[in-house]
């Protein structure tokens, strides 16, 4: 797979909007802020959610939604998706019945952004699913990824109030996703999954939020060992994370990042002094271009 197969589109108009207002010396600006739009689903005839969302991909968004709240396994046939934008409505239609009435009562707020929920049995698979113990995660890889992440133009550098997430093959970044909610760029990463048949096999996944709960079951639920983030941790997405024997990486900025689970999956093969002395010449050139103009 090539670098980048999916990645944001700052460009895109339906995405974000000029708003006016002051700054702090009380002078006129014009920002851009991010759209946010309620996209309900449908499984079959049952209505199962309404999400907050950017509103790009909905058809990934509604089948990682389903696969990470185990309401669609990988072997079910999927007839169709169908999305309405006039009612902001996606419909995913399976050849066998479904009948969720009990699981949706069981709903549990999170602490995601833009009000996430998941299911009081999300948990159901989560002890029987085993990680790659064979899956490594090399230092130089790692060092080459944020870079390549937090460079490409994207919702965040544009307006922020966004997070990421992305699929990734050794220094590779894949699909790269974004959403008001972390939960929701990741279940849009686990529909182009089950969508294009890709493997989890040699994967491993980059977030910008938060490593919580949610994000470390959801990893587990996809089958990738190694789940990375520029942010911190909660001590349940730690303790989820050596329980399932995945590889938990967090603060992972310039040089510096913190293991707290699996860290005998890394493999320290680049100098981390090297990394910040090629950030510094980064800087200096950016400074340069920036007075020259």
């Amino acid at each position: 797979m090539r670098e980048f197969m999916v990645k944001p589109d700052p460009a895109d108009p339906r995405l974000t909007q000029r708003v006016k207002g002051q700054d702090q010396d009380g002078r006129p600006i014009e920002t851009s802020v991010v759209v946010e739009r309620p996209l309900t689903l449908f499984l079959n005839a049952q209505e199962v959610v309404t999400m907050m969302t950017i509103g790009d991909y909905p058809e990934y968004l509604a089948l990682g939604y389903l696969l990470n709240q185990n309401m669609l396994k990988l072997d079910d046939e999927v007839l169709a998706v169908d999305y309405d934008k006039e009612i902001d409505t996606v419909v995913v239609r399976t050849r066998a019945r479904t009948n969720f009435e009990d699981k949706l009562k069981k709903k549990t707020l999170t602490s995601g952004c833009a009000q996430g929920t998941v299911f009081g049995d999300l948990m159901e698979k989560f002890d029987d699913i085993v990680l790659d113990p064979q899956a490594v995660l090399k230092t130089s890889w790692l060092y080459r990824l944020t870079k390549k992440i937090n460079t490409v133009p994207s919702l965040y550098l544009e307006a922020g109030a966004i997070h990421g997430c992305v699929l990734c093959e050794e220094d590779r970044p894949l699909v790269y996703m974004e959403d008001v909610g972390r939960h929701n760029a990741i279940d849009k990463i686990a529909g182009y999954m089950y969508r294009h048949g890709v493997s989890p096999h040699g994967k491993l996944f980059y977030t910008t939020g938060r490593l919580t709960s949610e994000m470390v079951i959801k990893t587990v639920q996809m089958r990738i060992p190694i789940l990375i983030s520029r942010s911190g941790f909660t001590a349940w997405g730690v303790e989820l994370a050596r329980k399932a024997g995945l590889t938990l990486i967090g603060r992972a900025k310039g040089a510096r990042f913190i293991a707290l689970s699996g860290a005998e999956r890394i493999v320290y093969d680049a100098d981390a002094r090297e990394v910040v002395e090629d950030d510094r010449r980064h800087q200096r050139k950016a400074s340069v271009g920036h007075d020259a103009v």
